[in-house]
């Protein structure tokens, strides 16, 4: 889904391509076993504050193996994310030197934690639900969420209703289409991201002029 989380380009050190990988296929490899639902909603909460992988592999997976519960995934995958959301806020809130600065370190993202903290200030529905259904690194803005102090409450309604438009997006599609649309949403995701946030955005414009 990610392409920056499942590449296998050597990166400086060679060694996190590697790492990532044997994620990857850890991740996928709890679609075809008992607890693949426990192992979802696991991934779900951790990516959402500090793993690099993304959700959306497992998710399809197990859509693809069972479609009659595609939404009920989707729903565990939205509650997990949106709690671990909640868990990189408060990573922010408490513990940003311990461990927040590292994980943004980790991912390179140190020079763009001001300009989250700026996107915040500007419109935290617009900043976090961008982040929530696209593939800018989700992690960021929850921690910078919580770094930043912005209010609880409205940070978590955005994350849930970001994160529920993604995932059920996904199973929808693997539901009407089967297993083909996979190959199709690895391929695409990033374009389908981008018109999605751009309607958003076209949305939002529209609703505050309307308003106003």
């Amino acid at each position: 889904m990610h392409p920056e989380s499942v590449s296998s380009t050597p990166l400086a050190g060679g060694k996190r391509p590697n790492v990532v990988r044997r994620l990857y296929n850890w991740t996928l490899g709890w679609s075809d076993r008992p607890g693949g639902t426990w192992a979802l909603f696991g991934v779900s909460f951790a990516e959402s504050s500090f793993f690099p992988i993304p959700p959306d592999l497992l998710l399809m997976a197990l859509n693809i193996g069972r479609p009659k519960r595609s939404f009920w995934f989707a729903a565990v995958c939205t509650v997990g994310s949106t709690l671990g959301a909640i868990a990189g806020y408060y990573i922010g809130l408490l513990l940003f030197d311990q461990v927040g600065r590292p994980v943004l370190e980790f991912y390179g993202a140190t020079d763009s934690f001001d300009r989250v903290g700026n996107l915040y200030r500007e419109n935290l529905v617009l900043a976090l639900g961008s982040a929530a259904f696209t593939p800018i690194p989700f992690k960021v803005f929850t921690i910078a969420g919580g770094a930043f102090q912005v209010p609880l409450l409205p940070f978590a309604i955005t994350a849930l209703f970001g994160r529920a438009a993604r995932f059920f997006l996904v199973s929808a599609l693997v539901y009407v289409f089967g297993p083909t649309i996979k190959a199709f949403i690895d391929k695409y995701f990033n374009i389908l991201s981008i018109v999605f946030l751009v309607v958003l955005v076209l949305g939002f414009v529209v609703v505050r002029t309307f308003l106003h």
